[in-house]
């Protein structure tokens, strides 16, 4: 398969580095990818989920969208452009938006998102991510135009909901990710109308492409089977 990888937010496509080799193993076709950044202009998440459609129209076979977290809204907006070309999405420790859903809110300074440092974030995320692999990832982060992660993701083609999707969880699994949702509101009726739902407890933290690249990989591909 052709398997197109969405960062999410501060990160590019070498965020997928030690993921890119076991899908090639696997006889997949990688395609990491980098969002347009603020020099391109005043961008919002449309125009990140262009991009990933681009890619889409420039491939030739069915593919597969894997997002990680921001990362998560764009491919699901690039399966409701692209329905019938996406064979699977799979989401990476996070969960299908609903139409108008922003990614999350963030300080702007002079119009971009700076990276706030992993301190920033609960522990529960980051504990599983060594200081050896913070330091090496923070000088690889990257700003984020100040109004992508807050724009609204326009979704429109119902077909969307009968692309499968798998959903590669950190802490949740097929019980558990459910209940939570239920106190989600659009959220979870998004979700309840896709007819295809595999979950998958990774237990990890939020970036799993960091701290456990070798089982998120194994996970990742077998999604894909």
């Amino acid at each position: 398969m052709d398997v197109i990888l969405v960062p999410g937010l501060w990160l590019t496509a070498s965020s997928w580095d030690d993921i890119v080799p076991a899908l090639e193993a696997a006889g997949h076709r990688p395609h990491p990818l980098s969002m347009p950044g603020p020099a391109v202009g005043d961008l919002v998440t449309d125009d990140w989920v262009d991009a990933v459609v681009t890619e889409i129209d420039r491939l030739d076979q069915s593919v597969v969208l894997v997002g990680h977290s921001g990362g998560g809204n764009v491919v699901w907006g690039a399966a409701d452009r692209r329905p019938d070309r996406v064979a699977r999405v799979v989401l990476v420790d996070t969960i299908v938006p609903h139409p108008g859903a922003m990614i999350s809110e963030f300080p702007v300074e002079d119009g971009v998102v700076h990276f706030p440092g992993w301190e920033f974030f609960d522990a529960d995320d980051t504990a599983d991510i060594d200081q050896e692999t913070r330091t090496r990832t923070a000088t690889q982060v990257v700003d984020v135009p100040g109004r992508v992660p807050t724009s609204p993701l326009t979704l429109s083609d119902e077909r969307r909901f009968e692309v499968p999707v798998t959903v590669l969880s950190g802490q949740l699994d097929a019980e558990s990710l459910p209940r939570v949702l239920a106190d989600w509101g659009a959220y979870a009726d998004e979700f309840g109308k896709i007819r295809d739902v595999d979950i998958v407890r990774l237990g990890s933290g939020h970036w799993p492409q960091f701290s456990q690249p070798q089982k998120f990989a194994e996970k990742l591909v077998a999604a894909m089977r």
